[in-house]
């Protein structure tokens, strides 16, 4: 079973920076894809960023210039670094992976780390 823990969550002013993590149970390179995604309060789960096997990067218009996800192969983990961060940035974001085993498709989910900025 693949696990996935985000860390790296909390409050800071806009403007500010924090340094998303997440942390996976076993070797990432077995994933097709790993990405992060963000879910506000009312609102539906959006995508943030997403890393390809190949550390193709891909994101969100509104995250463009701003966020940077990467990955390290040696360590089991995905980052995603936040910078000019605004209050509309605010959610809870969470960790995800897609692995392919044969013809099958599998999704995975952290249990995702909140992220709020305000003054």
């Amino acid at each position: 079973q693949v696990q996935l823990v985000e860390s790296g969550g909390g409050l800071v002013q806009p403007g500010g920076s924090l340094r998303l993590s997440c942390a996976a149970s076993g070797n990432i390179t077995r994933f097709y894809a790993m990405g992060w995604y963000r879910q506000a309060p009312g609102k539906q789960r959006e995508l943030v960023a997403t890393i390809s096997s190949g550390d193709s990067a891909g994101y969100a218009d509104s995250m463009k210039g701003r966020f940077t996800i990467s990955r390290d192969n040696a360590k089991n983990t995905m980052f995603l670094q936040m910078n000019s961060l605004k209050p509309e940035d605010t959610a809870v974001y969470y960790c995800n992976a897609v692995q392919w085993m044969g013809a099958s498709r599998r999704s995975y989910w952290g249990q995702g780390t909140q992220v709020t900025v305000s003054s």
